[in-house]
Protein backbone atom coordinates (compact mmCIF):
# COMPACT_ATOMS: atom_id res chain seq x y z
CA UNK A 1 0.00 0.00 0.00
CA UNK A 2 1.12 3.66 -0.28
CA UNK A 3 -0.01 6.39 1.94
CA UNK A 4 0.72 9.86 0.21
CA UNK A 5 1.26 11.86 3.22
CA UNK A 6 3.65 14.24 5.22
CA UNK A 7 4.98 14.12 8.38
CA UNK A 8 3.14 17.55 9.82
CA UNK A 9 -0.33 15.90 9.00
CA UNK A 10 -2.44 15.01 11.97
CA UNK A 11 -4.81 13.21 9.79
CA UNK A 12 -2.42 11.46 7.70
CA UNK A 13 -0.83 10.35 10.98
CA UNK A 14 -3.83 8.79 12.22
CA UNK A 15 -3.75 6.26 8.91
CA UNK A 16 0.10 6.00 9.03
CA UNK A 17 0.22 4.66 12.62
CA UNK A 18 -2.78 2.15 11.96
CA UNK A 19 -0.19 0.97 8.87
CA UNK A 20 1.96 0.46 11.31
CA UNK A 21 0.54 -0.90 14.53
CA UNK A 22 -1.11 -3.68 12.35
CA UNK A 23 2.03 -4.73 10.40
CA UNK A 24 0.43 -3.62 6.91
CA UNK A 25 3.45 -3.41 4.07
CA UNK A 26 3.13 0.00 3.06
CA UNK A 27 5.09 2.91 2.30
CA UNK A 28 4.74 6.77 2.72
CA UNK A 29 5.34 8.84 -0.98
CA UNK A 30 5.80 12.59 0.08
CA UNK A 31 3.49 15.00 -0.62
CA UNK A 32 4.82 18.82 -0.84
CA UNK A 33 1.69 20.19 0.54
CA UNK A 34 3.79 23.95 2.04
CA UNK A 35 5.09 24.25 -1.69
CA UNK A 36 1.33 24.10 -3.09
CA UNK A 37 1.42 19.84 -4.37
CA UNK A 38 -2.21 19.37 -3.01
CA UNK A 39 -3.19 22.11 -5.68
CA UNK A 40 -1.67 20.61 -8.55
CA UNK A 41 -3.78 18.87 -11.19
CA UNK A 42 -1.93 15.70 -10.93
CA UNK A 43 -2.63 15.42 -7.36
CA UNK A 44 -6.27 16.75 -7.59
CA UNK A 45 -7.00 13.56 -10.05
CA UNK A 46 -5.43 12.00 -7.12
CA UNK A 47 -7.86 13.25 -4.71
CA UNK A 48 -10.35 15.99 -5.97
CA UNK A 49 -10.94 17.16 -2.54
CA UNK A 50 -6.81 18.15 -2.50
CA UNK A 51 -6.22 16.63 0.95
CA UNK A 52 -3.77 14.08 2.66
CA UNK A 53 -3.83 11.38 3.15
CA UNK A 54 -4.76 9.19 0.53
CA UNK A 55 -3.77 5.69 0.78
CA UNK A 56 -3.51 3.55 -2.60
CA UNK A 57 -4.48 -0.09 -1.93
CA UNK A 58 -4.03 -2.64 -4.70
CA UNK A 59 -5.78 -0.07 -7.40
CA UNK A 60 -8.33 1.66 -5.04
CA UNK A 61 -8.05 4.89 -3.80
CA UNK A 62 -9.19 6.23 -0.39
CA UNK A 63 -9.63 9.28 1.44
CA UNK A 64 -10.43 11.27 4.56
CA UNK A 65 -9.07 9.36 7.40
CA UNK A 66 -12.03 8.35 9.12
CA UNK A 67 -12.92 6.57 5.86
CA UNK A 68 -9.28 4.89 5.02
CA UNK A 69 -9.05 3.81 8.88
CA UNK A 70 -12.55 1.97 8.31
CA UNK A 71 -11.16 0.30 5.46
CA UNK A 72 -8.02 -0.94 7.39
CA UNK A 73 -10.56 -2.21 10.03
CA UNK A 74 -12.14 -4.27 7.17
CA UNK A 75 -8.93 -5.19 5.76
CA UNK A 76 -7.11 -6.36 8.96
CA UNK A 77 -9.91 -7.64 11.33
CA UNK A 78 -8.41 -5.70 13.98
CA UNK A 79 -9.02 -2.01 15.67
CA UNK A 80 -12.52 -2.00 14.94
CA UNK A 81 -14.03 -3.48 18.08
CA UNK A 82 -14.75 -6.57 19.93
CA UNK A 83 -18.68 -6.32 19.76
CA UNK A 84 -21.37 -4.63 17.75
CA UNK A 85 -22.04 -2.42 20.21
CA UNK A 86 -18.17 -1.41 20.65
CA UNK A 87 -17.93 -0.85 16.61
CA UNK A 88 -20.84 1.54 16.86
CA UNK A 89 -19.20 3.20 20.21
CA UNK A 90 -15.63 3.52 18.18
CA UNK A 91 -17.73 5.19 15.28
CA UNK A 92 -19.64 7.41 17.20
CA UNK A 93 -15.90 8.51 18.50
CA UNK A 94 -14.20 8.55 15.33
CA UNK A 95 -16.92 10.67 14.55
CA UNK A 96 -16.61 13.31 17.41
CA UNK A 97 -13.10 13.46 16.91
CA UNK A 98 -13.64 14.60 13.19
CA UNK A 99 -15.98 16.73 14.25
CA UNK A 100 -14.55 18.29 17.67
CA UNK A 101 -11.11 17.75 18.22
CA UNK A 102 -9.11 17.08 15.30
CA UNK A 103 -10.93 19.49 12.78
CA UNK A 104 -10.20 22.01 14.86
CA UNK A 105 -7.08 21.26 16.41
CA UNK A 106 -5.69 20.92 12.86
CA UNK A 107 -6.85 24.75 11.92
CA UNK A 108 -5.84 25.83 15.22
CA UNK A 109 -2.23 24.29 15.27
CA UNK A 110 -1.76 25.33 11.27
CA UNK A 111 -2.38 28.75 12.25
CA UNK A 112 -0.51 28.98 14.71
CA UNK A 113 2.65 27.75 13.39
CA UNK A 114 2.87 27.22 9.93
CA UNK A 115 1.09 30.72 9.01
CA UNK A 116 2.90 33.74 8.73
CA UNK A 117 1.54 36.09 11.71
CA UNK A 118 0.82 38.84 9.47
CA UNK A 119 -2.31 36.29 7.76
CA UNK A 120 -3.70 35.16 10.83
CA UNK A 121 -7.18 35.87 11.18
CA UNK A 122 -7.51 38.13 14.61
CA UNK A 123 -9.47 36.33 17.71
CA UNK A 124 -9.44 32.60 15.52
CA UNK A 125 -6.54 30.93 17.35
CA UNK A 126 -8.26 31.77 21.02
CA UNK A 127 -11.71 30.92 19.46
CA UNK A 128 -10.51 27.47 18.37
CA UNK A 129 -8.44 26.79 21.56
CA UNK A 130 -12.02 27.58 23.31
CA UNK A 131 -13.41 25.41 21.69
CA UNK A 132 -10.59 22.78 22.05
CA UNK A 133 -10.24 23.13 25.86
CA UNK A 134 -13.66 21.72 25.68
CA UNK A 135 -13.37 18.96 23.47
CA UNK A 136 -10.26 17.82 25.72
CA UNK A 137 -12.46 18.00 28.91
CA UNK A 138 -14.50 15.30 27.32
CA UNK A 139 -11.76 13.11 26.30
CA UNK A 140 -10.07 13.79 29.56
CA UNK A 141 -13.46 12.58 31.70
CA UNK A 142 -14.23 9.72 29.02
CA UNK A 143 -10.61 8.49 29.59
CA UNK A 144 -11.13 8.85 33.73
CA UNK A 145 -10.30 5.08 35.09
CA UNK A 146 -10.02 3.70 31.45
CA UNK A 147 -7.14 2.31 29.51
CA UNK A 148 -9.14 2.80 25.70
CA UNK A 149 -11.48 5.03 24.29
CA UNK A 150 -13.75 1.91 23.61
CA UNK A 151 -13.56 -1.68 25.10
CA UNK A 152 -9.73 -3.10 26.95
CA UNK A 153 -8.04 -2.82 23.58
CA UNK A 154 -6.91 0.44 21.72
CA UNK A 155 -9.11 1.17 18.28
CA UNK A 156 -8.97 3.08 15.31
CA UNK A 157 -11.24 5.49 17.99
CA UNK A 158 -7.72 5.96 19.53
CA UNK A 159 -5.88 6.09 16.72
CA UNK A 160 -7.88 8.88 15.73
CA UNK A 161 -8.52 11.04 18.62
CA UNK A 162 -4.38 10.76 18.92
CA UNK A 163 -3.90 12.19 15.95
CA UNK A 164 -2.67 15.76 16.66
CA UNK A 165 -1.50 14.99 20.15
CA UNK A 166 1.76 14.10 19.96
CA UNK A 167 2.96 17.04 17.55
CA UNK A 168 5.41 19.46 19.60
CA UNK A 169 4.20 22.92 17.92
CA UNK A 170 2.32 24.99 20.67
CA UNK A 171 -1.51 25.33 19.62
CA UNK A 172 -2.83 25.39 23.19
CA UNK A 173 -2.21 21.75 24.60
CA UNK A 174 -0.40 20.94 27.54
CA UNK A 175 -0.41 17.18 28.61
CA UNK A 176 0.23 18.13 32.20
CA UNK A 177 -3.66 19.63 32.45
CA UNK A 178 -5.14 16.76 31.36
CA UNK A 179 -3.77 13.37 33.25
CA UNK A 180 -6.06 11.00 32.01
CA UNK A 181 -5.13 11.88 28.09
CA UNK A 182 -1.73 12.09 29.21
CA UNK A 183 -1.49 9.02 31.04
CA UNK A 184 -3.23 7.22 27.71
CA UNK A 185 -1.11 8.86 25.12
CA UNK A 186 1.56 6.66 26.90
CA UNK A 187 -0.15 4.02 26.78
CA UNK A 188 -0.62 4.78 23.01
CA UNK A 189 3.22 5.33 21.93
CA UNK A 190 4.20 2.06 24.17
CA UNK A 191 2.48 -0.20 21.88
CA UNK A 192 4.78 -2.25 19.52
CA UNK A 193 5.22 -0.27 16.05
CA UNK A 194 4.52 3.44 17.03
CA UNK A 195 6.14 5.91 15.92
CA UNK A 196 6.48 9.48 16.62
CA UNK A 197 4.69 11.41 13.52
CA UNK A 198 7.76 12.65 11.98
CA UNK A 199 9.64 9.32 12.60
CA UNK A 200 6.87 7.55 10.72
CA UNK A 201 6.26 10.00 7.44
CA UNK A 202 8.61 12.16 5.59
CA UNK A 203 8.16 15.86 6.42
CA UNK A 204 9.01 17.94 9.37
CA UNK A 205 9.20 21.60 9.98
CA UNK A 206 13.16 21.81 10.29
CA UNK A 207 13.07 20.94 6.33
CA UNK A 208 12.17 24.70 6.20
CA UNK A 209 13.71 26.35 8.73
Amino acid sequence: MELHCFGESGNAYKVALMLNLTGQDWRPVYVDFFNGATRTPEFRKLNEMGEVPVLVDEGEVLTQSGNILYHLVGKTGQMGGATPAEQKEVWRWVLWDNHKLSGQAGTCRFLANFLAPEKRPEGVIPFLQGRLKAAYMVLDQHLKGRDWIVGTSPTVADLSCCGYLFYPEPFGFSRADWPHIDAWLNRIAALPGWKHPYDLMPGNPSDRA
